[in-house]
């Protein structure tokens, strides 16, 4: 993405690539931040999950009336919820704490439904309450490979931008018209095309997304996801780990457990070379391999947006072209 102004300069002319001694009482100490090396622990992933649903309703949101002036909990409290789910104060308590066994689908669709989970929370909540089991920690499944027909779609559809990402949001594949929209991916090191490094890590993302929160919100609530379908993911535990270290943003919307997953919406951009424009955008999973996903983007047909994307995809095309010429002489 830092190569857009680049860009706006190939455009114009010749393209370029662009401590004292301790206090007698300690402080209290902060929340240590996860280091790259740690697993995501599925129980403390499941407490800090239900908490901060619960934080996010009052009694009244429910039905309940509060009698008591003063409240301890910014939501619901425990026996609260555990009342309207139908199970003891005793028993949520150590659902929430991650201490109950064979927890059954009846009482994790109960709780969801008196928290008013979304249909993406609902499934993060079920593989968070019932994990799937691996006898061993390991780096995480295999490397993805993009299908060769695949790889042809993307081109056929040149002059609509579109992309394959994956794992963790890993971006696989792309065709020219995606590159010139968003940077250029093959300028990046393999591990650094990756939505959470780029928007949280890349300064040019906050001038390329107009509404940068919100797409910073998408790639994170996509992260959580991921965490509760594979929690033992190593590489994942690597990725949150670098960008809780060094992203104060990310450390707070990490924090929220916020879960969504992109599935379709309209993306506001603020180009360096054709300046704003709007884009609608559609994801679809992949035969064949349930972890990989197809995002196109379009314009509103007659739009200065469809303008703008068009004049994007002539230059995308222009400059494969010249780096095509370059690589054969």
């Amino acid at each position: 993405m830092a190569s857009h102004h680049a860009a706006r300069d190939g455009a114009e002319g010749a393209a370029q690539q662009a401590s004292g001694p301790e206090p007698r009482r300690r402080p209290a100490e902060p929340e240590p931040q996860r280091q790259p090396h740690e697993d995501l622990d599925p129980r403390a992933e499941l407490s800090e999950f239900l908490r901060t649903r619960r934080d996010r309703l009052k009694p009244a949101d429910v039905g309940l009336t509060d009698y008591s002036r003063r409240r301890r909990v910014p939501g619901l409290r425990r026996e609260e919820l555990a009342q309207l789910a139908g199970v003891s104060a005793a028993y949520y308590t150590r659902f929430e704490q991650g201490n109950a066994r064979n927890v059954s689908r009846e009482v994790v669709d109960a709780v969801s439904r008196v928290l008013g989970l979304s249909g993406d929370e609902h499934t993060h909540l079920l593989r968070l309450a019932q994990p799937e089991r691996h006898p061993e920690r390991h780096p995480g499944p295999p490397r993805q490979q993009v299908r060769p027909e695949v790889q042809e779609l993307l081109t056929a559809v040149e002059g609509v931008p579109a992309y394959v990402w994956g794992r963790r949001s890993d971006v696989l594949a792309w065709n020219q018209t995606a590159s010139a929209v968003f940077g250029d991916w093959a300028a990046r090191a393999p591990q650094d095309r990756n939505w959470g490094r780029i928007t949280f890590l890349d300064p040019a993302s906050r001038e390329l997304f107009t509404d940068w929160k919100a797409k910073a919100q998408d790639v994170v609530g996509q992260l959580r996801l991921w965490a509760g379908l594979r929690p033992d993911d190593a590489r994942l535990a690597s990725l949150i780990g670098e960008l809780s270290m060094k992203s104060g943003d990310f450390r707070e919307l990490w924090a929220a457990h916020d879960v969504k997953k992109k599935t379709h919406g309209t993306m506001p951009l603020t180009h360096p070379l054709v300046g704003p424009l709007t884009l609608r955008y559609e994801t679809l999973t992949l035969p064949g391999d349930q972890d990989q996903s197809l995002t196109t983007y379009h314009a509103e047909p007659g739009s200065p947006s469809e303008q703008a994307l068009r004049l994007l995809a002539s230059w995308g095309a222009d400059a494969n072209r010249d780096r095509s010429t370059d690589t054969s002489h």
